[in-house]
């Protein structure tokens, strides 16, 4: 299954039914409905980390069952779903951290990130600084018309290496970004590949360190 990190944080590049159907979702979580929740993510599982179109606090389903200290079942589903535990609110919180604020303790235990990649963190916000230039560079007035909320890497520090890379679409490129870590610790790298699915020749890959991105191949789609 194809890992996706979505970046929609309006609904100005979705159908009227798509925004219908991420504001159903988000009213059931906002409402703490955990059943109709579940039952929506695991017919869009690719809506697991989405948040409220429009909306500011940036909370998916998983911020919502630790601000809600739903059971740890629901957050177990969640997070087998493919909710992020590493995922930052707009205020930089993970659900982890949710919960410890509201002192929710129900299911602290399934919110807690399990690191199976290590990354220092300054390493690890430079490297995603470098690439969300790479993503400027190709797509910026794409990005900025769609509203994206560009990809965050701290999710990937619980990826095993054998995961398949994480698929991020840009409205208007007819394409997007995968993006994967290819090695970890100080000489951390990210391998990103891009390219436009109607232009022939449009690929590029990327290898990013916290030094900088370097183009190593492009025309191979």
């Amino acid at each position: 299954m194809t890992i996706i990190w979505d970046g929609v944080t309006n609904g100005r590049v979705l159908s009227d039914g798509a925004v219908a159907l991420r504001h159903r979702l988000a009213d059931a979580a906002k409402s703490y409905d955990w059943a109709h929740v579940l039952a929506i993510v695991r017919e869009h599982r690719d809506l697991v980390n989405t948040a409220r179109p429009g909306g500011a606090s940036w909370f998916s389903p998983l911020h919502q069952a630790a601000h809600g200290n739903a059971p740890e079942s629901v957050c177990e589903e969640l997070v087998e779903l493919g909710g992020w535990r590493m995922l930052e609110n707009a205020r930089g919180e993970r659900p982890l951290d949710v919960a410890e604020r509201y002192g929710h303790r129900r299911a602290i235990g399934v919110l807690r990130p399990k690191l199976v990649r290590h990354v220092p963190d300054g390493i690890l916000r430079m490297i995603q600084s470098h690439f969300h230039a790479v993503i400027r560079e190709r797509a910026d007035r794409q990005v900025r018309e769609a509203g994206l909320r560009l990809p965050p890497l701290a999710p990937l520090l619980e990826m095993p290496p054998e995961t398949r890379p994480v698929w991020f679409a840009v409205a208007g490129m007819y394409g997007g970004f995968a993006y994967h870590l290819k090695q970890d610790g100080v000489d951390a790298t990210l391998v990103a590949e891009s390219w436009c699915r109607v232009v022939e020749g449009s690929g590029q890959r990327h290898s990013i360190t916290s030094a900088g991105a370097r183009l190593v191949a492009e025309g191979f789609v």
